[in-house]
């Protein structure tokens, strides 16, 4: 159970153990350990017996890892907003470039995305579906696009129909 406010799931309970720092960031506790791994959470203290003692301010800290990873920021990414989050002297013009930068990168992925979906319709267009072996679909993602016809670096073949070996009628052996 998450609660809004981490006070009353936790009864004042503070520190807690990996399970409920999870239970209330919406992190796995594998995370957790991998994310102190790397430095996005600050070493946290061990009780005699090695277990890890989470103070509030982890948890906070935790979910807002969470609410980044939720908004598809990667894990440098992360590391630069955490960073900034705890500096009290940071600037906004920091914070606003790496999500600008984020969401540069998001526009690319859409749109590669866009033109994959448009490259498949096509693609399904031309497919008969009938109980012939001849497949335009299979034709097509037989050949390599390359970076002139994708238009993008990712790979991702934007169709361009006088170029398909679906209309041209390539009738190779498939393997």
């Amino acid at each position: 159970m998450r609660s809004n406010s981490i006070q009353e799931a936790t009864g004042n309970g503070w520190p807690v153990n990996i399970g409920k720092a999870a239970e209330l960031s919406g992190i796995s506790p594998k995370m957790l350990r991998h994310y102190e791994t790397l430095g996005l959470l600050a070493a946290v203290p061990r009780t005699d017996s090695n277990y890890r003692q989470y103070s509030q301010a982890d948890v906070h800290t935790l979910r807002f890892i969470r609410r980044s990873r939720d908004m598809g920021f990667g894990l440098e990414a992360i590391t630069e907003l955490v960073g900034l989050w705890h500096n009290r002297r940071r600037s906004s013009e920091s914070v606003k470039r790496v999500a600008q930068k984020h969401m540069d990168e998001l526009a690319e992925r859409i749109k590669a995305l866009q033109a994959m979906q448009r490259t498949l319709s096509h693609l399904l267009d031309l497919c008969p579906g009938d109980g012939r072996p001849d497949c335009p679909i299979l034709d097509d993602l037989g050949h390599p696009a390359t970076e002139a016809e994708t238009g993008t670096k990712s790979g991702t073949k934007l169709y361009q129909p006088g170029t398909s070996t679906a209309q041209r009628g390539n009738t190779r052996t498939r393997h």
